[in-house]
């Protein structure tokens, strides 16, 4: 076993990665010990587990912060580093046609909340990785480059249920489920500026037979989840995980970048 890593995580529900991730770290499957657990909902049962292993837990609502902006969007206070105009050119979340002023509103709110859970992160000590297990909340530019101090580096670590690029959301099992597809899987990926469109650190897929229903294609992703988040957590833990810039050219002439991560060899 290799040094330690501190891993911090938010959550938003019931916490079954993150009891995974707990698991890991107490058997050794992760060089890492959990500096804290955050959620944006109260009362939820991934707070219980982190209290069960004397995890320090916090708790930042975003309710408030958008009921506020929504009376007096004028008076909002935001961060004092928050420059809405790098955010709007960063972020991937709304296409060019959303309206500008749901983009401001939703960047604005987000990152005011953002503000709060960086400052509740920053009272636990420095952690080395923050992993996001059910954090129903996307990030802006704002506390991703806050977070990601070296941008050849990132430190936020996602799981999805679907096997990216397809089905990126929230509800990524049933949009598999629905599309009738005969594979199902999922994802873990570094954080980017858009919805789960960070370069993905590995995958886990499982057959979806025609018997199935859509509790047991969530019931087997689950199972494959458990497995890939940690495994992936470890890679991180051991510095086997570099992410480098990859150029390619159309057969149009066309060029485009793509960052992908390269695991090294133990």
């Amino acid at each position: 076993m290799g040094d330690k890593i501190r891993i911090g995580a938010l959550i938003s529900g019931g916490g079954t990665n993150l009891q995974a991730i707990i698991d890991a770290c107490e058997d050794g499957r992760i060089d890492g010990e959990m500096a804290f657990v955050g959620s944006d909902q109260a009362g939820v049962k991934g707070l219980e587990r982190a209290r069960r292993h004397e995890i320090p837990g916090f708790v930042v609502e975003y309710g408030p912060f958008i009921r506020a902006y929504k009376q007096a969007p004028g008076q909002f206070e935001l961060p004092r580093d928050f420059d809405i105009a790098d955010a709007l050119a960063k972020q991937h979340l709304f296409g060019d046609d959303a309206p500008e002023e749901r983009t401001r509103e939703f960047l604005c709110t987000r990152a005011a909340a953002e503000s709060r859970l960086l400052a509740e992160i920053d009272a636990r000590g420095p952690v080395d990785l923050l992993v996001l297990a059910g954090f129903m909340r996307n990030l802006t530019p704002y506390f991703v480059d806050r977070f990601n101090t070296d941008t050849n580096n990132p430190r936020i670590m996602n799981i999805h249920p679907a096997i990216l690029p397809s089905f990126p959301g929230v509800d990524g099992y049933g949009d598999t489920f629905r599309y009738g597809c005969k594979v199902g899987g999922c994802t873990v990926h570094f954080i980017d500026y858009g919805e789960d469109s960070g370069p993905i650190i590995g995958q886990r897929a499982f057959p979806i037979l025609e018997t199935d229903t859509l509790d047991d294609v969530k019931h087997k992703g689950l199972e494959q989840e458990w497995q890939l988040y940690p495994e992936c957590i470890q890679h991180f833990a051991q510095k086997r995980l570099k992410t480098v810039k990859m150029t390619h050219t159309l057969d149009n002439g066309q060029v485009y970048q793509r960052t992908v991560v390269k695991i090294a060899q133990e």
